[in-house]
């Protein structure tokens, strides 16, 4: 059987917003194989001429179905299960890859600000899976626990937005960046966070690439009120809002279609 989080592990997340969870999510046959799978992926970015960075490689499962076999995967699943239930929908995934020396800075921002009048109510569970080694030397994500009670804070224009990932992030003086704490991966680890809370991570510097790939999970009570070509799936359980899926498995034309010259910066 798949290894589910503990009672003490769903508690931490509950009250501080994440939860850094050092174990391997797969087994190492299954991990090496989606690693391999992203650096094909990357290769076929760079090698296309793609002008954005692959910190913008958003919804690759929209144009790479293969990532279905992950993203479904009841082991990914059963760590979602006791966080939102058992009736499960796929709402997005992002693999944000920092390269070494260039890799761009994520301002501080909540995912929900993003997502803001797309889903109702606002929840949603991000698994960030480590790809590479992800440590403060290669601008791991920080998070700032207890702060996903809103998710809708203040913001203003970065300074160099060249050099960020997002052009906004939150205003500077609206919480304490010290209370900042390090997500520290190895590779095939995880952490989660609510879509409510506020992180972000600086910019690589080192030597050393940092790539993590996104896995975003919400409960199927959740109402999606975007519109085609963007698409959800239902993972796991039943529908519970009157939503509307997409197909796992299947390429989305009309996404590829809309965007045939790489993928829109996202989150």
């Amino acid at each position: 059987m798949s290894a589910k989080l503990s009672t003490s592990q769903v508690e931490h997340y509950r009250r501080e917003g994440y939860l850094v969870r050092n174990q391997p999510v797969f087994p190492p046959g299954r991990f090496d194989a989606l690693k391999s799978r992203f650096e094909v992926l990357l290769d076929q970015w760079t090698s296309q001429g793609i002008s954005k960075s692959p910190e913008h490689m958003d919804v690759p499962h929209f144009w790479d179905p293969a990532l279905f076999d992950w993203l479904l995967d009841d082991t990914v699943l059963d760590l979602v299960e006791p966080l939102i239930g058992p009736d499960i929908v796929l709402w997005a995934s992002h693999f944000l890859c920092k390269p070494p020396a260039v890799g761009k800075r994520v301002p501080w921002h909540e995912d929900s600000a993003y997502w803001r009048g797309r889903l109702e109510p606002m929840e949603v569970v991000t698994i960030w899976l480590a790809i590479d080694p992800s440590t403060p030397a290669n601008g791991c994500m920080q998070v700032i626990p207890r702060t996903h009670s809103n998710g809708y804070s203040d913001y203003e224009k970065v300074a160099d937005p060249g050099r960020q990932v997002f052009d906004t992030e939150i205003k500077k003086g609206s919480f304490d960046e010290g209370n900042a704490v390090n997500c520290v991966l190895a590779p095939n680890e995880c952490s989660f966070h609510n879509g409510r809370l506020i992180h972000g991570s600086a910019a690589n510097t080192g030597a050393m690439r940092r790539c993590g790939y996104t896995m975003r999970y919400m409960p199927a009570t959740v109402k999606h009120l975007g519109a085609p070509p963007f698409e959800i799936y239902l993972a796991r359980g039943k529908d519970r809002a009157g939503n509307r899926y997409g197909e796992p498995g299947k390429l989305n034309k009309a996404w590829t279609d809309q965007h045939p010259n790489g993928q829109p910066a996202g989150h």
